[in-house]
């Protein structure tokens, strides 16, 4: 293993544990979802139950370094999403719970710093992506 395969493995780890209680409780991050305001009552549900698979499955990818090229621009599309909801709620002046590493309705973190944590992520994904033939 290279030092050069860091960020991918890290990026790989932090998508992998983002997902465990969204996977676990697919209603709690469901109601997660619809407190966004973002999407039709409709597609809250199979929001909730789809994307922490795709989190999953994009982040086992980076670990093992299977198809990361794929998996890196999933995230990266993943992460531009992630920033400008989270960015519209802000300027909407909606707090919610981000539900990134949990669950909890009742937990919510600091809007601007989860953006910026999203952003570092995004630095992540720009060099997994740049030293993937490593």
């Amino acid at each position: 293993m290279s030092i050069k395969s860091l960020p991918r493995i890290i990026l790989g780890l932090v998508f992998i544990v983002a997902c465990v209680g969204k996977i676990a409780d697919p209603a709690a991050f469901g109601e997660i979802v619809k407190n966004y305001q973002i999407l039709p009552d409709v597609l809250v549900m199979p929001v909730a139950y789809f994307l922490p698979w795709l989190e999953f499955v994009c982040g086992a990818l980076l670990v093992c370094g299977v198809l990361t090229e794929t998996a890196t621009a999933l995230i990266t599309a993943m992460l531009v999403l992630f920033i400008a909801v989270l960015s519209a709620n802000l300027y909407r002046g909606i707090d919610v719970a981000c539900g990134c590493f949990s669950t909890d309705g009742s937990f919510k973190s600091d809007m601007v710093m989860t953006i910026v944590r999203d952003v570092v992520l995004l630095v992540f994904a720009f060099l997994s992506f740049r030293f993937r033939k490593d």
